[in-house]
This record gives C-alpha cells, structure tokens and sequence, in this order.
C-alpha cells in the first residue's frame, strides 16, 4: 500500500471529499425551480436537503453492507460516487417535482454509502497535528467541492433550470481518480502501513475504553449548527430576489464565495487549534453568531445581508472539524467509526430538517415564509450559538476545577 504522508494518496482521498457536499449545488436555481415546478418554498428547499436524510440512514446502513458483501472501503467509496453521478443527473432530463425528489433521495444514498469512510480513516491513520491539518483539510475540500459545484451549476443556469443538475457528472472524474490511483484497502494493510518506520504506529492507549455519553451532546451540537448554515445557504437565493427583483441570478456567485470563507475556515483550523486550542470553538461561535445576527437583521440591505453571508462559512469550519477532532478522546479506537457516523447523523439531520426548522419559527413568530420574513430565523440562531458558548465555557470551567480537585487529593 503507497504511503499514507504521500500527497497524490491525500489528494485522491481528499478528492473523494469534494463530493460530499454536492447536494447543495442546486441552491442557486431554488427560485427557478419554484417557479417552473409550481411548489413551495419549504418543498423547493427540500430539494436541496432531502439527500441528507438518505445519507443520515446510510451512514447507519454503510458498515453493514460493507461487512455483509465483504466489500472494502474503496469499493464501498466507488458504489457511492458511481450513485451520485447517475442519480444527480436524471434531473435534467425529468420535470416533475416528485420524480426529481426522489432522485435527489437516491443522491443521497450514494453520499450516505462512503460518508463515514472518508473521515473515519483520517482518525485511524493519523495522529496530533497531522490529524488536525488532514480533517482541516477534508473539510476545506467539502466546502471547495461545494464552491465549486455551485459556481458551475449557476453557470449552466443560463441555459435553462435542467442543467445544473449536469455538474454531478464530475462524480464520475472523482472516481476515475480515486480508483486508479488509491488501491484496495484492509485492516491488516492499515497496521502494516502504520508500522513503517516514517509513518510511526497510532498507540491505541491514547483512547478511552468505552464511548462518553458526551458524544451525544457533540451529535447535537453538530445537528444545529448545521440547520444555521444550511438555512442560511437555502434563503438567500429567495431573499436575493425578494430585494433585487424577479430577474436577479447572481446569488451562485455569493454562495460560492461564501465556501471560500468555509475553504480558509478549514485549511487553517490545524493553525487556530494549535494557536488557540479549546478556545477555538468559542472563536468559532461567536463569529457564527454575529453572521446570523448580520444576515437575519440586514433587512433590505443587500451589503449587510452578503457580508453575514460570506462570513459564517469560516467560522463553522473552526467548530465542525473541533468536534471531529473530540472524538478519539470520547471513544475507543475500534469505535471512531461509529461516533464518527453518529456525528455525521447529527450533521446531516440538521441539513435534512433545516427547512422545517426554520418554517417553524416563522410559524412562532407569525411571519410567513416568503419574501424578506425568510431571515427572521437567523437572529433566534444568533441568540442558540451564543448560549451554547456559554454552557460550553462553564462546562468545561466545572471540569477544570474537578479535574484539579482530583489531582491536589
């Protein structure tokens, strides 16, 4: 097996992880798609989330289908983006609303089916600093794919609603990658790997032996902190034409560079952790919070709303890669898998439910769900971010001093 350290072994990995996010790619034409497929806002923006549902149940249904065929990781990582090519591209050729959901459903299988393996083997194989900067990395890839994925799908928007949905045939160029160049992989491959004399062994030591129960708090913590950002990502093509007009079509482009904040967010979350360390998740949700607050109070100022926009994407990549780093002190070795899925559920429900989430608080606050009463969710999320920061930051305060308690005795 080639070298875990060697660059073009992280790149066609990484490659995969450019996919991961490609659901969200459509997000642009959601009022294109409204108007010609007659729906709802919450149906349209369902369009864009409901593949998260199906990955959130086969992130549970991977490992089993894996163990039951026999199947090894790059197998299972080539079924899954084989999936996503052919099911993200029926779309164009289909016009009825439940056809095209339940394609986007099939999308997410394909997503669902390698999910956990993309991110579950950076904890397995790397170790300190190395594993910081590599899920850094994975998530700048994500938010890299997804940027990219949205700026070529807004492009084909010209050409008419269909065809954005033909950026999921870069699928099929990720897996012409990945399959020539990362080979088959097994267990006994990993430790013999990791027993080289570069790539020193991962003492199993360092892990706990049974999962923490907080690894449910982090489920929960990932599960909203997704339904801000994917809330945010799902409204602002409708608030964008609620301000500009009927015939504004720019908003691929802010979507896309609000990734490249979720980009920087990534590839320098190794550098805040070591720079900053646990308070690099407080860092993270103040910044969160002051975007909501920006994008939800903006009124019909474009400016204000664009710069919340642009700015949440760094700060979430602070905090998603921060609770994914958690996980090896919350769970043996033999189970980062399974809290890494769990987690994963947590991201992707958040994703899934997003649009109902924040139909809900419109439906509390008396505001419809259309025009510039959109943003009136991000303000109350705002508020949910900062609470968090406090309970975490007396959390871990009482843990401190119990911890210090313990050791004085």
């Amino acid at each position: 097996m080639k070298s875990r350290n060697s660059l073009l072994t992280k790149a066609a990995f990484l490659s995969v992880s450019l996919l991961l996010t490609s659901a969200y790619a459509i997000q642009g034409a959601l009022p294109q798609l409204k108007a010609a497929l007659g729906v709802s806002q919450t149906q349209v923006e369902y369009l864009a989330t409901v593949p998260s549902f199906a990955v959130t149940i086969f992130v549970i249904l991977s490992p089993i289908i894996s163990q039951a065929f026999k199947l090894s990781d790059k197998r299972m990582i080539q079924i899954g983006l084989t999936i996503v090519g052919i099911a993200g591209i029926i779309p164009f050729f289909i016009s009825n609303y439940w056809v095209i959901l339940a394609s986007r459903l099939i999308l997410g299988v394909g997503l669902g089916i390698y999910n956990s393996q993309a991110i579950a083997l950076i904890s397995i194989w790397y170790d300190g600093n190395t594993r910081s900067q590599m899920l850094g990395w994975r998530a700048a890839a994500e938010q890299l794919g997804q940027a990219g994925t949205l700026l070529v799908a807004g492009s084909l928007l010209m050409f008419g609603w269909h065809t954005p949905f033909l950026v999921y045939a870069l699928a099929f160029a990720a897996l012409a990658f990945f399959s020539l160049r990362v080979p088959d992989d097994n267990e006994e491959e990993v430790v013999e790997e990791t027993a080289d004399v570069d790539d020193a062994p991962i003492a199993t030591d360092n892990y706990p032996s049974k999962i923490n129960p907080a690894v449910w708090l982090l489920v929960a913590f990932a599960f909203f902190l997704v339904v801000d950002f994917v809330g945010m990502e799902n409204r602002f093509s409708s608030l964008a034409v609620a301000i500009n007009g009927n015939g504004y079509s720019g908003a691929s482009m802010f979507l896309s560079l609000m990734l490249v904040g979720a980009t920087l967010g990534g590839m320098t979350y190794g550098w805040f952790q070591k720079a900053f360390g646990f308070a690099t998740v407080y860092i993270g949700l103040v910044l969160m919070a002051i975007s909501s607050f920006m994008f939800g109070f903006a009124g019909t100022n474009f400016t204000v709303m664009v710069v919340g926009l642009l700015l949440i994407g760094f700060p979430l990549q602070l905090v998603s890669p921060f609770i994914f780093n958690l996980l090896p002190k919350f769970a043996p070795l033999k189970q980062q898998s399974l809290v890494t899925s769990l987690v994963l559920i947590g991201f992707n429900l958040g994703s899934f439910l997003s649009p109902s989430m924040a139909a809900l608080i419109n439906s509390v606050f008396g505001k419809p769900s259309e025009g510039l009463s959109l943003a009136v969710p991000f303000p109350v999320y705002g508020a949910i971010l900062l609470l968090i920061a406090v309970g975490i930051f007396f959390s871990q305060k009482a843990a401190s001093s119990k911890q210090k308690t313990s050791e004085e005795k």
